[in-house]
């Protein structure tokens, strides 16, 4: 592709820091750079502790061991969304019950949450679509009201934030993302965000294998052993030390990424009057992070015209999630709780457009390309 949906950025920093991970000689976990990380991401994002893990996908399965999910435990959350938001809770023996989304921010619809609980549920995972905030007041207050956690998928949510408050930072625990396709990142990474402080200490155990391995090297214990369930769920130096110079220069990355949206969306407003296309919502009380740039064409036909047009002059663009209820694992292990018709129509006409540092020399002949293509698809 001349102009591609994604190109991994660098700021220049990475390789030094590899560099001086090296040098320390420590390249395993826990080093000085993933403690860097960590200390940027607790006073950054407000949360109690963070513990940096391979994948986003690890974070989540850290959240389901330690809301102790068990076998037929329900978890209620979005179908639109990545394979691993109900992966994690599958694989406790629990069943993910699928809501359907709003037709805005294509978020959790909170005003089916309530329809969808039952004796065995035991938690909301929500998931922040594009990096908009759910509509966590009325969310929270529901899982007040029933005994429930409230869990925060945020992998494409860092800088953003609702009513103030950054995404992953406002439910009992939240998952960020550093895979190469996000605004931060690491190649594959991720994080757990600790905001109830009570799951601080058996999420660190968890990490370690199920070990007590972090008091070890504090000097808290005179050795380390087994204590409880857990696996390998830490990144290397290598790859902190890759996230630490990104995280440097965050907010330049974030600042360039919503120049780079505005343009697109002012681009997009004559569209969206002819009724072309429909534009991304961005709620009042919400700030977003320019994760992507979505629309939503008039039917599945025109979509997949549009992005096969673009494709044939070397413009990469996609469609999104194949809703998991719909999916052969789906709907083996997971239920619908009512009508799944806005997640089934948004996946079908949704298209993302190229998004990177870098693109701006490009978005000219992008705008020219896909504004016919659209009128005429």
């Amino acid at each position: 592709m001349k102009i591609p949906f994604n190109k991994p950025y660098m700021t220049g920093r990475e390789l030094d820091l590899i560099r001086q991970a090296h040098d320390k000689g420590h390249l395993a976990g826990d080093g000085v750079f993933t403690k860097r990380c960590h200390t940027w991401l607790e006073n950054e994002l407000s949360c109690s502790k963070a513990l940096l893990t391979h994948s986003c996908t690890a974070a989540l399965e850290m959240m389901a061991l330690l809301l102790n999910i068990q076998p037929g435990d329900e978890i209620i959350m979005p179908s639109f969304t990545f394979v691993s938001t109900a992966n994690a809770f599958v694989l406790r023996g629990a069943v993910p019950v699928f809501v359907d989304i709003r037709p805005d921010t294509l978020n959790i619809d909170e005003n089916l949450i309530e329809g969808a609980i039952t004796p065995r549920t035991r938690a909301i995972c929500v998931v922040h679509y594009a990096g908009v905030g759910c509509e966590m007041d009325t969310i929270t207050a529901i899982a007040e009201r029933h005994g429930l956690a409230v869990v925060e998928d945020a992998a494409q949510g860092i800088f953003s934030s609702y009513k103030g408050r950054p995404l992953g930072s406002i439910g009992e625990l939240g998952a960020l993302s550093f895979h190469e396709t996000k605004n931060i990142i690491s190649g594959e990474g991720g994080a757990l965000l600790i905001n109830d402080i009570q799951y601080a200490e058996r999420a660190e155990i968890i990490r370690e294998k199920g070990t007590n391995r972090s008091k070890f090297f504090r000097g808290q214990v005179d050795k380390y052993t087994w204590v409880d369930v857990g696996s390998s769920y830490l990144p290397g130096e290598i790859i902190a030390a890759f996230l630490a110079a990104q995280l440097e220069e965050g907010e330049s990355i974030n600042q360039r990424r919503l120049s780079l949206w505005n343009r697109y969306h002012d681009w997009a407003e004559p569209l969206e009057s002819s009724e072309l296309i429909r534009r991304p919502v961005i709620p009042e009380e919400c700030t977003h992070n320019a994760h992507m740039y979505y629309m939503l064409l008039p039917d599945a036909d025109r979509r997949n015209r549009f992005i096969e047009g673009l494709r044939k002059h070397e413009i990469g663009s996609v469609f999104h999630y194949i809703p998991l209820h719909s999916s052969p694992a789906g709907m083996r292990h997971c239920r619908t709780a009512g009508s799944m018709r806005v997640t089934n129509d948004v996946s079908e006409r949704l298209v993302r457009m190229p998004m990177w540092i870098g693109l701006d020399e490009h978005l000219p002949y992008i705008f020219e390309i896909a504004a016919p293509l659209l009128r005429n698809a």
